[in-house]
């Protein structure tokens, strides 16, 4: 098998039983966009641990969920970022670049699919810029 193949096969099981798909209960934020190109919609939420003031430790995404509907790239960027990201400070969050979505996708994407893919770490950016 291809490693082309793999990662179609990895985008198309994170499209069919995407990871972390659903609602928060009192969440801490939440955003959503649509992908005016194509109509793609992604809303995600986080609740985040209470940041410890005494020794400067960041807050953290305790739980993170996303809905949605759009392509499979979209949805399973959703899912595998999700995944991705789930435990780590807010801070370490902000870092996460398209750059890292294209690895965790594994696949070349053309110029009019990016913006699928990239949709999802732009929902959670703005996400975690509510919080601050």
């Amino acid at each position: 098998m291809l490693m082309d193949d793999l990662y179609k096969e990895i985008i198309l099981e994170h499209y069919k039983h995407p990871r972390n798909f659903g609602k928060i209960n009192n969440a801490s934020a939440g955003f959503t966009l649509t992908n005016d190109l194509c109509g793609d919609e992604i809303a995600m939420e986080i609740t985040i641990t209470k940041p410890m003031t005494k020794n400067q430790r960041p807050a953290t995404i305790k739980d993170i969920k996303f809905q949605g509907q759009g392509c499979a790239l979209s949805i399973a960027s959703a899912s595998l970022l999700t995944e991705h990201v789930k435990g780590w400070d807010l801070h370490k969050v902000l870092t996460v670049t398209g750059k890292d979505i294209f690895m965790l996708l594994g696949v070349n994407l053309n110029h009019a699919r990016i913006k699928c893919a990239l949709l999802p770490l732009e929902v959670l950016h703005k996400t975690i810029g509510l919080l601050k």
